[in-house]
């Protein structure tokens, strides 16, 4: 079989709009599967959304590499929309909220690929080096099938890697997230790469929690590209946090050569589409909040890789 790599891309930045849980139970509150009418009323917020990207793209905000990560469920009308209207479109393809990555079609998640023809295929998986070994041997293989299936029609894979702390782990920080964060969480990222990549799994772009030490942004930068993957690039990704953390991570990142972009969700969207339910503000405003949330990530990621000696590097790449 074949191994087609699409040409790499110098820039990234993705408005994420692909979470099924947190609009059914966070933002709903919903116990269950939802009404006819609830599953419109989240579609109805991810149209919002869109709106808001599109609003951003209007305001000024960089065109080039700007695009949307949606799910199927949901996002079928924005997708559409999408493609139409010209940003870059990845789509999700894992079955939401479990521990152990499977696909949300089963073994037909090729002919739904297909079928939106996004310009990313997108995972998200909980992976930690150190926790159940035959899990981690499940979800390898599985990964692993995608990358082929992937790579053999030159289909660009965006893998969402996240490494949540053993209770051991948690343990050792005496439960502090945060410490675990900093002091154990970077160098089992890098582990978890490794094993993934000797597991067959290649990504040609790796969607990382924010890093708050610009030498472990390196050093997981420096696995991606690692046994000849020099097409290979990460992003940040926000996950529980706040904007003021989130810049953090994105001027970390930004300054790091291998990092060329963030895929952001929550952070741009949840605050606007909580004060529209709440009745205190319209949907415009909501739109509006997006959109300049979204602006003030880029206008942050793009002084950090102005202040990079390196910049300019990555953009040679394109």
């Amino acid at each position: 079989m074949s191994t087609l790599y699409p040409p790499p891309l110098s820039r990234l930045y993705l408005l994420a709009f692909d979470q099924r849980y947190s609009f059914e139970h966070s933002l709903l509150g919903l116990s269950g599967p939802p009404t006819a009418k609830e599953a419109e009323a989240i579609r109805r917020m991810k149209t919002l959304i869109y709106t808001g990207f599109r609003l951003a793209l209007r305001q000024g905000a960089r065109r080039n590499g700007s695009g949307i990560l949606v799910d199927e469920q949901y996002g079928t009308h924005v997708a559409a929309h999408a493609l139409e209207d010209g940003p870059l479109l990845a789509l999700s393809v894992e079955k939401c909220e479990q521990d152990e990555f499977d696909f949300e079609y089963g073994p037909d998640f090729g002919a739904h690929v297909e079928t939106f023809d996004p310009a990313f295929t997108k995972v998200m998986v909980r992976y930690n080096p150190e926790g159940d070994a035959e899990l981690n041997a499940r979800q390898r293989e599985r990964l692993a099938r995608l990358t082929d299936w992937l790579q053999a029609r030159g289909r660009r894979f965006l893998f969402e890697l996240r490494v949540p702390p053993t209770p051991t782990q948690l343990a050792s920080t005496r439960g502090d997230r945060e410490r675990y964060d900093t002091e154990l969480r970077p160098s089992l990222l890098v582990r978890a790469m490794e094993e993934l990549q000797d597991g067959g799994v290649d990504p040609d772009v790796w969607k990382i929690e924010g890093l708050d030490r610009p030498s472990d942004c390196a050093n997981v930068a420096r696995q991606a590209r690692a046994g000849g993957r020099e097409h290979v690039s990460c992003i940040v990704v926000d996950h529980h946090t706040g904007w003021k953390r989130l810049e953090c991570w994105l001027r970390v990142a930004g300054a790091t050569p291998g990092f060329i972009g963030f895929s952001l969700g929550q952070t741009i969207w949840w605050n606007p589409l909580r004060a529209l339910q709440e009745g205190k503000i319209t949907a415009a405003e909501a739109a509006q909040r997006i959109a300049e949330n979204y602006q003030r990530a880029h206008i942050t990621w793009d002084k950090a890789a102005l202040c990079s000696p390196f910049q300019g590097m990555e953009a040679s790449s394109a």
